[in-house]
């Protein structure tokens, strides 16, 4: 495979666009409360995807197909949409967008790891190795650099949520490389990635907004919407969630997963360029360690 200008591009865009996403949810974070912007975000996504999936749902025998595979989809769709953006942005409350991405970039490991528990992927020497070394990583974030105070380990709570995300997303990403019965195979409907991505978040935005819901009514205050505010909005909506999305799997497909891999941990370089231009957030020496560890990590897993 070689890797042309155009499947770069495809393959950068979205980590950019994640990057801006973790970004925006730091500065939304004191404006919009975590589960009403998660909310709010897939339901603009959904009215988005609605023309370019509407297959989906269009006759009663193509509606039927949906609900016939509910448990399946609603079970994506709580992983996919009603969960992990909202404990992405519930992170950005405490957290920096250095901080969130890095750990996100774990993820990979957490995908190894649920794999062997779960889905009986053996675990070669090399993965091993690369667990260790993203781990450590991820250890080097939640400790700020300070190795001494590992005995008296108090990261902040977004670190915990942010780390809890990523386990969510290795789940949701096994479901998807090992999927139900209803939806693999000669099972699986002929749907297109818009109209699969529908049908996940016609679930996913009835947990997003049970979740904002159950927020509002423990007290979380109502946020004052100005042009700022819903152009933020508008652009998490269109950018991470529908065009990222579909620049990746065009991406995956031309180059393959273990490419994609590498390009996915652009996300935490590109927070560390936002925030220090924008929010004034330098990145500090451990970040970078932190970044060449996981990267590391990454690399000895995916060897052949």
């Amino acid at each position: 495979m070689t890797l042309t200008p155009r499947i770069a591009a495809l393959l950068t865009l979205p980590p950019f666009m994640w990057a801006c996403n973790a970004l925006l949810g730091r500065v939304l974070a004191p404006l919009v409360s975590p589960m009403l912007l998660n909310a709010l975000r897939w339901l603009l996504a959904l009215a988005l995807l609605l023309p370019l999936g509407i297959g989906a749902v269009a006759t009663p025998a193509r509606r039927a197909q949906i609900r016939q595979r509910w448990r399946a989809l609603a079970l994506l769709g709580l992983l996919g949409v009603g969960a992990y953006n909202s404990l992405q942005y519930l992170a950005l409350q405490t957290s920096t967008p250095i901080n969130v991405t890095l750990i996100a970039s774990s993820t990979p490991v957490w995908m190894l790891l649920i794999g062997a528990l779960f889905f009986g992927e053996r675990v070669r020497p090399g993965q091993a190795i690369g667990a260790l070394l993203s781990m450590t990583g991820v250890v080097i974030v939640l400790v700020r650099g300070e190795i001494g105070s590992l005995s008296t380990l108090r990261p902040v709570p977004g670190d915990l949520w942010m780390l809890l995300a990523a386990i969510g997303w290795a789940v949701y990403s096994w479901l998807l490389a090992r999927p139900s019965a209803s939806l693999s195979g000669a099972n699986r409907p002929d749907w297109n990635w818009a109209e699969f991505l529908l049908a996940q978040t016609l679930f996913g935005v009835v947990f997003a907004s049970l979740a904002a819901g159950a927020e509002h009514a423990v007290g979380a205050p109502w946020p004052q919407f100005d042009m700022k505010v819903l152009a933020a909005l508008v652009f998490i909506a269109v950018g991470p969630a529908v065009l990222a999305y579909r620049a990746w799997g065009l991406g995956v497909l031309a180059a393959g997963p273990n490419v994609a891999g590498f390009f996915n941990n652009l996300t935490p370089l590109f927070a560390a360029l936002l925030s220090a231009l924008w929010l004034g957030q330098t990145p500090q020496p451990h970040h970078g360690l932190a970044f060449v560890l996981i990267a590391a990590g990454i690399v000895a897993s995916s060897r052949p």
